[in-house]
């Protein structure tokens, strides 16, 4: 019996890594002789540098950075010398959990030091970056990254904005004089555009601490940059699937750093190897924290359950807890919510469920 053990995080409990070795301990109580393939994954969220960095033989290293608030912090990324690839999260100096929730404030946080940590890379001499977008503290459409790589933004007075709320006063963006940087790839797990009532703002500014008269002001503030940026680029980016992504950063991505916009699970897949390891499992067991309408738009367990159908294997889920499972049934063989059960328990119990079925193999 081979068994493929991959799931996401459950968030604010277990890593991945963490979730798969409990998972694969239960089912080693009941089936002791199976050959269990542990394979965590990630759709663009916290945990996804890991993975990759794990993956592709990256180690870590340090740079001067600022956080979301603009306090001086050190960046942490990884880095893969054989590739010259440099693997990192937005989240590691611009996310939220690294703040207090009285500390939070989207209408002054930034992504500067996003920007220095591409810097810090690009001379590092980095032929590809690969940055993941989950867990934002910000709203400032990427605009605090493209100040750290030279861009100026400029109200009427020629003063410069520096902060997301007053780029509803933008009236042009000043170009730096030079700017090289490598192919990046930003791994996404929204497919939200910048505006609107799916945008950045109104569907993220709350969690960010965003009053609704911050998000008004927000959405304006936004709106001036995408009008701005749309002129100084001769092309507007601010529909495109996951512009919203990170406050916008997806957006200041694709406009300041010609990025590429990639779901998150198809890179992390692509760099485990993730679909030969489903043709060569029996079954697959995928998981993360909670199941619900939001699995269905780019998160990774979706993503491990669409590439094991198409290879015509038995999946299934073992979640913290399962919503609308009316929309989700019909991705898993079974839904194994945990209640008041660890993670090896339900583990165990889906193999003794599943031991007559597979007796025969």
């Amino acid at each position: 019996m081979r068994i493929l053990v991959a799931p996401d995080k459950f968030k604010g409990s277990f890593s991945g890594e963490e979730v798969a070795e409990q998972i694969a301990a239960g089912l080693k109580s009941v089936w002791p002789q199976a050959e269990i393939e542990i394979a965590p994954v990630a759709d663009g969220g916290e945990g996804t540098a890991d993975i990759l960095s794990r993956a592709l033989g990256g180690e870590q290293v340090e740079c001067e950075a600022h956080d979301a608030l603009g306090r001086k912090i050190r960046g942490r990324y990884d880095w893969v010398s054989d590739s010259e690839t440099a693997i990192m999260e937005m989240s590691a100096v611009s996310g939220l959990a690294a703040i207090w929730p009285n500390e939070r404030n989207p209408r002054r946080a930034s992504t500067f030091g996003v920007g220095q940590m591409l810097r810090d890379a690009t001379t590092r001499g980095a032929q590809e970056i690969i940055l993941g977008l989950g867990g934002s503290a910000t709203n400032d459409g990427g605009s605090g990254m493209a100040r750290a790589l030279g861009f100026r933004f400029l109200d009427d007075n020629e003063t410069e904005i520096t902060a997301a709320e007053e780029l509803q006063n933008l009236a042009r963006i000043e170009l730096p004089n030079e700017l090289h940087l490598p192919a990046i790839r930003a791994a996404t797990d929204v497919r939200n555009p910048l505006l609107g009532a799916d945008g950045a703002t109104r569907t993220f500014g709350r969690q960010k601490g965003a009053t609704p008269d911050d998000v008004e002001i927000l959405e304006k503030a936004l709106t001036r940059l995408a009008d701005v940026a749309a002129t100084t680029f001769c092309r507007d980016q601010r529909d495109q699937s996951g512009a919203g992504a990170a406050g916008g950063l997806g957006f200041g991505l694709l406009v300041f750093c010609r990025a590429t916009l990639q779901p998150g699970f198809e890179v992390v897949a692509e760099a485990i190897d993730l679909q030969k390891k489903i043709a060569q499992a029996d079954f697959v067991i995928t998981g993360e924290g909670r199941l619900d309408r939001q699995t269905l738009s780019g998160k990774a367990p979706a993503g491990v359950a669409q590439l094991a159908r198409t290879a015509g294997k038995p999946v299934f889920a073992i979640v913290g807890e399962s919503r609308d499972e009316e929309a989700t049934r019909h991705l898993f063989d079974d839904i194994l919510p945990l209640g008041r059960e660890s993670l090896e328990t339900r583990a165990g119990e889906l193999a003794r469920r599943l031991s007559t079925r597979f007796s025969s193999r």
